[in-house]
């Protein structure tokens, strides 16, 4: 049975400000012609003089999403998520406290493990639309 490929990227793979995020992960999956990105920031510096922690979203700290990709190729290995096709995940993608960083690296691996399942179960991952 052929496995889901996985590879760890060394940037964010969502978010506009995820360069002032002090927690980064994402970690690309392949598997039968499909790449889903996974992603998690949080922890994010507002101002550059103000150092505070503040939230990047609707009262949450961290975030995990999940996106379409397309795959890596020798001429194009940097493929990283789609963020205008985003994936539905069931697993709990948010977290409300800042300085969870533990915590938000096991949300980003059930994440990862939510994909990596669904994806041998043969999910295609429609789309989510508007």
């Amino acid at each position: 049975m052929e496995k889901v490929k996985r590879t760890e990227k060394g940037w964010a793979g969502h978010y506009i400000c995820a360069d002032r995020c002090m927690f980064r992960r994402h970690t690309l999956l392949y598997y039968g012609g499909l790449a889903i990105s996974v992603s998690t920031v949080g922890n994010f510096i507002q101002g550059r003089e103000n150092r505070e922690v503040t939230q990047i979203g609707s009262g949450h700290y961290f975030e995990t999403m999940a996106f379409h990709s397309q795959m890596a190729t020798p001429s194009a290995p940097w493929r990283d998520g789609d963020v205008s096709k985003p994936i539905m995940i069931q697993s709990p993608s948010k977290l409300y406290q800042p300085w969870k960083e533990q915590e938000a690296n096991d949300m980003h691996e059930k994440v990862v493990d939510e994909i990596t399942e669904r994806l041998l179960a043969g999910d295609q991952f429609l789309i989510m639309e508007d």
